[in-house]
């Protein structure tokens, strides 16, 4: 690579380069020094600083000549310049003495003048700060004042224009305010007003929420007595049109009508309830984003309030305003629900209504637990049963209140059976049992009215002038009264209960079937066993029979009432339990005329071993037959019952005269004994069938029994063939019994002959004891 060669530098180069910078240029004013900083750097550069210097040196000593030489060449001029420029000097120095004194004199003119100014100046720079510091203060005044008002405004209650106010505040101040520390400061009270604006929109909720505490039972009462206006006018056009009979207050076309003429419970001319404070406290706590506090403070206080409605323990008297308070609690609860949006779940109001719900009825069941009074019962009913039916019209669940209200029917029905069934042993046991008397028709059209009887015997009835006995007796139309007036009851409390019939219905029959059953069945039962009147027990015994045709007519009956209201069949058993006590009755019968025939038969006096037979039946058998057929014929019976009656008699008189002849009293007897009371059976037999009373059926054994012994056919029905098919009725062990008296007789005669018989009659006693116990003994 060739060697760089460095630059030389002449005096001709060095003076195009000062020409450049303007150093001996005469034609330029300026003098660009910034130029030289390249040159130097070259020289730099190149490390030619002691050859630039010798060039630039010797540059100037030939500058420095030719200037010698020009001012030669030109002294004279020069010294003439100096002269000159000495007198200019003079003059100059001279004009500068009076424009310095000029100078002083308009400096102390103008220094009073630039004082003035500069106090001018300061003037309207003060001014400015002031009208500056003015608009601050005003527009302070105007933040300070919305703020002033915004405190008034929280005590005038107009809590969301305070609450925009605060809104405003922070967009009202100029742009100068913003920053400053009062401003600062109000902003930094701002959360603290907002608080105070939350403060007061609560208290006043808190307030409403005790007002509305207050007038809850007004409400709750105006809703229950627009319920019961509700419920008469439904019912009064319900029995004017047949085809309404079946709805009940609450159903489609009963609420179709309703709405037409609805009544407003929460603003009327009675009272108007002002939602306003809620509505109001929900709007600011929405705009402060804080709903969920105001949501859980409500429900406090909401649930606080139900805690407080019930008392502990519940005064009867008090359950109809505690229903009222209840009722205006949950019409309120509606009403919010229905109107703040989301403020208010179903959730959160049905944990309200099954909360207090549950409490009202396990108080009710305390304050009932022991009472027995049933109107009572039905006082309760009522007042729980307009609850239902107005907290029905609002959509609430009313399953839990119905249970309760069916399970007080039971109880109350239990109750009303224990006093109904008092009354009725009452009636039976006061019963004068003869037959009732009727004195004029409108008496009879009553008793009749009261009774239940089959269409023919009313129509029989109908058609007997008054005055007259009617069959039954006083007990039996008193049973009926009140039987009548049970079904009242029962059907008064279940009046307007909304359930299902067939519960109803079965509650009613067995009600029924216990009342007939264990207090007039029984009861007359027990009457019929303690008396020992032939006519009373005959009365009873008609009674019986009227009361078990009151069951079907009365089963009938009920089931028609039932069938237009859409329930079900009414079943009575109880029928069954008065046709028994009629057989026992009727046998009752026969055991109050036994007592009397045994007082004949006391008067009887036979004698078991006569050495003759009579040619006539005894003396007491005509009493006996007179006093038998005339107390029977006069009882006020069915033919049918009667003929029972004789029936039970004959066969106990048939019962004696056996006894007579296999029992113990009589240790002893021969055939003659034998052969009277056959006599006398057969007059009994004949006396009755000759009255139309044909019952000889009863001595059949008798007289067989007889006829085996009389006609010494021992050995005869001691063949089985011949024994079941000629003596039938005999019983082997009475026959043996006849047959020990017989032979223990013949043992005590002297004589031969009767001895031999009685050997013989033991023998054949022996005989009949050994036959088989198959044969029925």
């Amino acid at each position: 690579m060739p060697s760089r060669r460095r630059p030389q530098f002449t005096q001709e180069s060095i003076d195009q380069q000062l020409q450049q910078i303007h150093l001996l240029d005469q034609a330029s004013s300026s003098e660009n020094l910034e130029q030289l900083g390249p040159i130097i750097k070259q020289i730099h550069a190149n490390r030619q600083q002691e050859v630039y210097l010798r060039t630039l040196q010797a540059l100037i000593e030939s500058k420095d000549a030719e200037i010698e030489s020009i001012c030669g060449d030109n002294y004279q001029e020069f010294i003439s310049s100096v002269s000159t420029l000495f007198s200019i000097k003079s003059y100059t120095t001279n004009l500068r003495e009076k424009i310095t004194t000029l100078d002083s004199n308009v400096s102390q003119v103008g220094k009073s003048l630039v004082e003035k100014k500069k106090a001018l100046l300061q003037t309207k720079k003060t001014a400015a700060n002031l009208d500056e510091a003015i608009d601050g203060l005003q527009a302070c005044l105007r933040v300070l004042d919305v703020v002033n008002r915004v405190g008034e405004m929280v005590k005038e209650g107009k809590y969301w224009s305070a609450l925009r106010s605060l809104e405003d505040i922070e967009s009202m101040p100029p742009p100068s305010l913003l920053q400053t520390p009062l401003f600062q400061y109000l902003l930094s009270s701002l959360p603290s007003l907002r608080g105070q604006i939350k403060d007061a929109v609560t208290a006043s909720v808190k307030q409403w929420l005790l007002d509305i505490r207050n007038v809850s039972a007004q409400i709750g009462q105006r809703a229950l007595e627009a319920m019961e206006m509700r419920t008469r006018r439904w019912r009064s056009r319900r029995d004017k049109d047949p085809m309404l009979k079946s709805s009940r207050v609450g159903s489609a076309v009963e609420t179709i009508t309703y709405e037409k003429t609805g009544y407003n419970v929460l603003d009327n001319d009675q009272l108007q309830v002002d939602f306003k404070p809620l509505y109001e406290c929900i709007h600011i706590y929405s705009a402060l984003d804080s709903v969920d506090e105001i949501r859980r403070s409500y429900q406090a206080d909401r649930k606080a309030q139900s805690d407080l409605i019930i008392p502990e323990p519940l005064p009867l008297s008090s359950l109809p305003s505690i229903t009222q308070e209840i009722v205006g609690y949950f019409i309120i609860e509606t009403h919010v629900l229905n109107t703040t949006g989301s403020f208010r779940s179903e959730r959160e109001v049905e944990d309200l209504w099954d909360a207090l719900i549950s409490r009202l009825s396990k108080a009710v069941e305390d304050i009932l637990k022991t009472e027995n009074d049933p109107n009572i019962y039905l006082q309760v009913k009522e007042a729980l049963l307009g609850f239902v039916m107005t907290l029905e019209s609002y959509s609430y669940s009313t399953t839990s209140i119905h249970s309760l209200i069916l399970h007080l029917f039971e109880k109350y029905v239990n109750i009303l059976e224990i006093k109904f069934g008092k009354r009725f042993e009452n009636i039976i046991a006061q019963d004068d049992l003869q037959p009732m008397y009727a004195e004029k028709d409108s008496e009879k059209e009553s008793v009749m009215d009261t009774v239940w009887l089959t269409r023919e015997q009313r129509s029989q009835l109908q058609s007997s002038p008054a005055p007259l006995n009617l069959p039954w007796s006083q007990g039996y139309y008193l049973c009926c009264q009140d039987i009548r007036s049970f079904v009242q009851n029962f059907y008064q409390f279940i009046e307007g209960v909304s359930q299902h019939h067939r519960n109803i219905d079965d509650l009613l029959s067995k009600s029924l079937d216990t009342i007939l059953i264990t207090y007039i069945s029984e009861s007359l039962a027990k009457r019929a066993k303690s008396t020992a009147n032939v006519p009373q027990i005959a009365q009873i015994i008609t009674n019986l029979e009227h009361f078990e045709i009151s069951c079907t007519e009365l089963e009938r009956s009920l089931t028609n009432i039932r069938s237009s209201q859409r329930g079900g069949t009414i079943r009575v058993k109880a029928a069954a339990s008065f046709v028994v006590t009629r057989t026992k009755a009727i046998a009752r019968v026969t055991e109050a005329m036994s007592s009397k025939l045994d007082e004949f038969f006391e008067l009887s006096e036979y004698d078991w071993t006569p050495s003759t037979r009579k040619a006539a039946p005894s003396d007491y058998l005509d009493g006996l037959v007179t006093w038998l057929t005339s107390v029977v014929d006069s009882l006020t019976l069915k033919d049918t019952y009667k003929e029972e009656a004789y029936r039970g008699a004959v066969g106990y008189i048939a019962s004696c005269f056996l006894d007579f002849l296999t029992g113990r009293d009589i240790p002893m007897m021969n055939e003659n004994a034998i052969a009277n009371l056959l006599l006398d059976i057969d007059f009994l037999d004949e006396e009755l069938r000759r009255n139309g009373h044909s019952h000889g059926a009863a001595f059949t054994e008798l007289r067989s029994m007889a006829s085996v012994v009389m006609s010494d056919a021992v050995n005869a029905y001691l063949v089985q063939s011949i024994r079941q098919t000629s003596y039938p009725a005999v019983k082997p062990k009475r026959l043996a019994a006849l047959l020990e008296k017989l032979a223990r007789y013949g043992m005590e005669c002297r004589d031969a002959p009767s001895r031999e018989r009685g050997e013989k009659r033991r023998k054949e006693a022996e005989a009949v004891g050994r036959l088989f116990p198959g044969e029925n003994r």
